[in-house]
């Protein structure tokens, strides 16, 4: 089977399984699939990487978050298989696509990517940056995962702003001089809900509105 034809099946199939569950995957549903792919995809021709490679790990880097809320991508390491499996995709294929979703991971990001790995990691990086994602989708993604506020920021910090910090938060050099204003800001953003966390205030604000089930 020629990769074309594997992509259209793959599209297809990811496609169905995420129309199914719109109503859970709040953050990581079908519109962050289609952003990510679209944006690793736009990355890739800069770095002359394998674009079939990068299309079909980004249609199925997040799949763990159907197996488990709050998962790692290593929940979703069977079903990712077995779809590709099932499609054609060949044992190296499957292996690769692994290997590259790992490697752009968030928490286990490296200094030292792949091509493939640092183009799917700017998009995936870029959704989280972009600044109408505290504004459209974090409550969205407490809701998904069943945590709160504070875990969430606790979670973007420890991962994202250390990244920042490292200067490894977007590796391409499209990415670095379109968005990295935007990181800059939404990390100043979730440093400042963490320190408006510790406010007895801010505290006594967030248990009232939790009782009279506001949030």
């Amino acid at each position: 089977m020629d990769k074309k034809t594997k992509l259209l099946k793959l599209n297809k199939e990811i496609y169905k399984i995420y129309l199914q569950n719109k109503g859970s995957l709040l953050f990581h549903g079908w519109h962050h699939i289609n952003f990510v792919r679209n944006k690793a995809l736009l990355f890739a021709k800069n770095l002359k990487a394998d674009l079939f490679i990068i299309e079909s790990t980004a249609l199925v880097h997040d799949l763990n978050y159907l197996v488990k809320s709050n998962s790692e991508p290593e929940a979703g390491k069977q079903m990712r298989q077995e779809i590709l499996a099932k499609i054609g995709y060949t044992a190296k294929e499957l292996a690769t696509i692994e290997q590259i979703i790992m490697e752009a991971h968030t928490a286990y990001r490296k200094r030292q990517l792949s091509d493939e790995a640092k183009a799917i990691s700017d998009a995936d990086t870029l959704f989280k940056a972009l600044p109408i994602t505290p504004i459209l989708f974090a409550n969205h993604y407490i809701i998904e995962n069943n945590i709160d506020i504070s875990k969430l920021t606790k979670k973007i910090i420890t991962e994202q702003t250390v990244l920042l910090k490292k200067g490894i938060y977007f590796y391409t050099k499209e990415a670095k001089h379109k968005y990295l204003k935007w990181a800059k800001v939404n990390s100043a953003l979730w440093s400042n809900v963490s320190e408006s966390l510790q406010d007895p205030d801010v505290q006594k604000l967030l248990a009232d509105a939790k009782k009279l089930k506001v949030i």
